[in-house]
């Protein structure tokens, strides 16, 4: 089976190449299940019921969430009461939403999770004994686990890749907004890649106004980082796993731009059209 990691979704930009890209690439990568990192998908920081759902919508099948997970009050509700969705696993139990999701793929079942990592980032419970708790948890026949990392150093993500090497099917991280290209197998068969990259505006600092974030930088005066709209890329890794084992046997780069995402719509469409048509058929 063959799942995918979308890194940060950046505000609206990031979003509608989602929504566009996403169900055609779906079938023109044969992808089973979807992922998406969503915490900066309202206006760069945060996440909105009417967002959560319009991604649902669209064809990402599971959301996590990062250090900006409570940035808007009002995703509590849905944090409470959809499965779809995880906040990061190694806050406290008392925080809002669940830590890990159990999704159907086809016959196969999914557990996704998240962690936070702890240098340069807000403080946090220890994301190897939150790993630990998860796993322990999880049933013996749920062998396909995804892990989305979120963190900005790279050693936080190596050791957690190492440390779960054997144990889950993929450890991704998310966060930097900056695709690394140290996708690998690691020995005990766990996929691995320090940052899958950001999902929005490339023509940017980070998915912000580069005027906006160079004026605050060099003069110290605040401005409001606004999400900027140029050169829109989808940013992903796909993981291909034996169901049987949980065991990673390939991983990829994606990087979507407007002109793919417009011919992964174009296959959307036709899809839909022959399903309609068949459906019209039937006796």
């Amino acid at each position: 089976m063959r799942l995918m990691l979308i890194g940060d979704i950046v505000g609206k930009p990031g979003r509608q190449i989602v929504l566009r890209a996403v169900p055609g690439l779906k079938i023109d990568r044969r992808i089973d299940l979807v992922v998406a990192n969503a915490e900066n998908a309202a206006g760069g920081s945060g996440l909105t019921p009417d967002i959560y759902h319009e991604l649902i919508d669209g064809g990402v099948d599971c959301i996590t969430l990062g250090d900006h997970a409570y940035r808007r009050r009002e995703i509590y509700s849905v944090l409470e009461t959809e499965p779809r969705i995880v906040r990061p696993a190694n806050y406290p139990a008392q925080a809002p939403g669940r830590e890990v999701a159990v999704l159907e793929a086809g016959a196969v079942q999914v557990a996704v999770f998240a962690l936070l990592g702890r240098v340069f980032m807000p403080p946090v419970d220890c994301p190897y004994a939150a790993a630990d708790r998860v796993l322990g948890a999880l049933p013996p026949d749920v062998r396909v686990i995804l892990v989305d990392i979120h963190a900005e150093a790279t050693s936080d993500k190596q050791i957690l890749g190492r440390r779960l090497d054997g144990r889950v099917s993929a450890v991704l991280g998310t966060h930097t907004h900056v695709a690394t290209a140290d996708e690998q197998i690691l020995p005990g068969g766990t996929a691995f890649q320090c940052d899958v990259g950001m999902t929005g505006p490339h023509e940017s600092i980070l998915g912000r106004r580069i005027d906006r974030v160079l004026e605050t930088a060099t003069t110290f005066r605040p401005t409001h980082f606004e999400v900027a709209t140029g050169d829109c890329r989808l940013c992903g890794t796909i993981v291909e796993v034996d169901p049987a084992t949980g065991r990673a046997l390939h991983i990829e780069r994606v990087v979507v731009d407007q002109h793919e995402a417009d011919r992964l719509a174009a296959i959307a469409h036709h899809a839909a059209v022959t399903h309609e048509n068949q459906g019209n058929q039937a006796p």
